[in-house]
């Protein structure tokens, strides 16, 4: 259903029982699923893939060209599951030729005025909380969960199951299933609430908080850590996790827990 006073573009790709709001704009080149729900004063434009049963709420705007003076107007998309809930005022940007796309995923909550840069993977069940902003090319996982106006800088990696608190600035990438605070950003212990609302077991959630001793508080260094995690601790999923990330981490990982009394000071 389309209000008079929204403009829709004959090309765009719109579900039959789409409500779209007054004053809405929706450019060409857009597809948007069935039960989708657009409120008045959004603004679609071209690339955007919406999925079905999405809430967008007035004043976001959706698949805006990057800010990004490398880019040069080439074909590329901004992609949002299904059942994700949109506030006020979010803007999500279209990819890059880095990699073709930005990508929201299904049941994800973006609070008012958070903003997703171009290149952008979020995950399934995350939530950003009101005005987190991410950097170009940032990738978090499946239940993450940004507490409101943290930062995150370009090309950090963040992992499932986490947690960052308020007013973080990441500039590293953050482990699976830890909670994350301080400045700089440091670890604070894991997320044993979200892990069990998840149905994580507490043995899983004993082992885990073992494998981040060794990692972040025993006094080894990343490497020493590592090594002794894999030939002395029992195998499982959530060890090889763990592991995999921190291994493949290009940017490093955050600092571990520390009681100086100066550690607000880099």
């Amino acid at each position: 259903m389309k209000q008079p006073l929204a403009y829709v573009h004959p090309e765009a790709k719109i579900a039959n029982n789409v409500v779209i709001e007054p004053f809405v704009t929706i450019d060409k080149n857009v597809e948007i699923g069935e039960g989708t729900w657009i409120g008045p004063n959004v603004v679609i434009m071209e690339g955007a893939r919406i999925g079905k049963n999405c809430k967008i709420f007035p004043g976001a705007v959706i698949s805006a060209v990057p800010q990004d003076l490398k880019f040069t107007g080439e074909q590329t998309t901004a992609e949002i599951g299904d059942n994700c809930l949109i506030r006020e005022f979010v803007t999500i940007n279209r990819g890059t030729k880095a990699s073709y796309k930005t990508v929201i995923g299904n049941n994800t909550l973006l609070m008012a005025y958070v903003h997703i840069a171009h290149d952008c993977f979020v995950g399934n069940n995350c939530i950003l909380a009101n005005n987190a902003t991410l950097a170009g090319h940032v990738v978090i996982e499946d239940y993450a969960n940004i507490g409101g106006l943290a930062a995150v800088h370009q090309f950090v990696h963040i992992g499932p199951h986490t947690y960052i608190t308020g007013g973080s600035l990441v500039r590293k990438d953050v482990p699976p299933f830890v909670k994350a605070a301080r400045e700089p950003l440091s670890y604070v212990g894991i997320n044993s609430i979200g892990l069990r609302r998840r149905n994580y077991s507490n043995e899983q959630i004993q082992q885990i908080q073992e494998i981040y001793r060794y990692l972040f508080l025993r006094g080894h260094n990343i490497s020493q850590a590592l090594d002794f995690i894999e030939k002395e601790l029992p195998a499982s999923k959530e060890r090889d996790e763990i592991l995999l990330f921190v291994r493949n981490s290009t940017r490093g990982i955050m600092r571990g827990y520390s009681n100086d009394k100066d550690s607000s000071v880099e």
